[in-house]
């Protein structure tokens, strides 16, 4: 296997850079850069040599991580060095010129790790998650991935099945000897029976992981001119939409994320909803709905000011999403009957914390995931959804057909064992790596 190298710390000027090289010549590469090899897991100052001509790079801690006690399971060296874009070129041309190493892909020491046994799947992705973690509560979610919470949770599930179907294997096998009971399949059964409630439990998580994970997508909709753009700019506290008092400004679909009280959030204006007469309005439009209908929430802003605020029925969402409403411009209409819409002026601020307190308050409720290891990828869910089916055939099944029940549980634990990576999982392994930063 060849040895790689790559900046495992941020890019541009820094204070300290760190690069990580890992593979069976990393400890060659590290002796001819810095001289010796140091104790290893001691944080040495050495001077880093070019190779070729003897001369200094830099001054660096370096830290030696033989296998198999390191990040990826291979021998890993770490030069910590000063972050200086020249200093960071010259020691990757030394590492580039010595025979054997090349530059890493992306995700590729992370890859290692999980080939070598030191990360399964959902560790990795609790991993990815981590490092792009932007708000508090998707921080303490990753961390508790890439801990081996879901881990632990899928192969405890996965145990169990096991022994289930040894059980009815054993039946199988062994059905003409007297130890092996004709009642072990009914214990298989209330087994499975019990497994799939509890996993039929954790999909009935109303995307609280994943939506924590992407942000809750938040559809800010109304008709023209109700003040959806200045809403947004409002709410970003930054002018990222055009504001017009022309009607029809806003065409396409305008996104923002946002962090509410450590929850993600993604933000979306949309066109006004209305009898479109050009046809670029009329994509416009139904743009919007379309957003809508797959939102995880509405925003439906009326006008004051307007003599009709009665909401479209094409607003309808797929998801079942909470629809919130509030009434702009009340600054003009200050008489005007909100009824239960919550009543706002942007332009004077009456009305904003209000409106960002429900809306805080339905993130937190819509991603409050707990304690619990939470779903926070399709790929589990799939793999799930893919495991309780099995259960519904095997507990469904004619059991005098054992061969075929055994064959139910076969499959159930085929897909837990490929949401934790243990088999055939060749044909995600590159799509879930590719998105890791070079360098981890």
């Amino acid at each position: 296997m060849t040895t790689i190298y790559a900046l495992s710390s941020g890019h541009g000027k820094a204070g300290v850079a760190v690069i990580r090289i890992s593979g069976p010549a990393a400890g060659d590469a590290l002796r001819r850069l810095a001289g010796t090899l140091p104790a290893p897991r001691v944080a040495t100052l050495r001077a880093l040599r070019a190779p070729a001509t003897g001369e200094v790079l830099d001054h660096s801690l370096i830290i030696w991580f033989p296998a198999p006690a390191s990040f990826t399971g291979e021998d890993i060296a770490e030069l910590h060095i000063h972050g200086g874009r020249a200093v960071i070129e010259a020691v990757f041309g030394a590492l580039g010129a010595i025979e054997g190493l090349r530059y890493a892909e992306p995700g590729e020491f992370a890859r290692r790790a999980f080939e070598n046994g030191k990360l399964d799947l959902t560790e990795a992705e609790g991993l990815a998650d981590l490092i792009d973690a932007e708000t508090e509560a998707q921080r303490r979610q990753a961390v508790r991935q890439s801990a081996g919470a879901l881990r632990a949770l899928y192969d405890g599930w996965r145990a169990r099945l096991i022994e289930a179907l040894a059980s009815i294997e054993a039946e199988l096998d062994f059905s003409d000897e007297g130890d092996v009971p004709g009642t072990v399949a009914a214990g298989s059964r209330k087994a499975a029976s019990a497994l799939r409630d509890q996993i039929a439990a954790h999909l009935a998580d109303r995307r609280g992981g994943e939506i924590l994970r992407d942000g809750l997508r938040v559809v800010i909709a109304g008709p023209p001119n109700a003040g959806k753009s200045s809403l947004m700019n409002a709410l970003a506290r930054r002018d990222v939409a055009i504001v017009s008092a022309e009607a029809g400004t806003t065409r396409d679909v305008i996104e923002v994320r946002l962090n509410l009280s450590g929850f993600p959030v993604i933000l979306m204006d949309t066109a006004g909803i209305r009898e479109a007469a050009g046809a670029i309005e009329q994509e416009g439009v139904r743009r919007a709905l379309e957003r809508a209908r797959h939102a995880d929430l509405v925003l439906w802003l009326h006008d004051a000011t307007a003599p009709d605020r009665t909401r479209p029925e094409a607003l309808a969402t797929e998801r079942g999403a909470r629809i919130i409403e509030a009434v702009n411009k009340i600054d003009l209409a200050p008489q005007t009957d909100t009824g239960d819409a919550i009543p706002l002026s942007v332009k004077t601020g009456e009305g904003l914390d209000r409106l960002i307190a429900k809306l805080t308050e339905e993130v937190q409720q819509a991603a409050d995931v707990g304690e619990s290891p939470a779903i926070t990828r399709s790929r589990h869910r799939r793999e799930l959804e893919r495991c309780a089916a099995a259960f519904d055939r095997f507990l469904a099944g004619d059991f005098a057909e054992l061969e075929l029940r055994a064959e139910d549980l076969r499959e159930a634990a085929a897909a837990l064992g490929r949401l934790t990576g243990r088999v055939d999982v060749e044909d995600i392994l590159d799509k879930i790596f590719a998105d890791f930063c070079i360098g981890k």
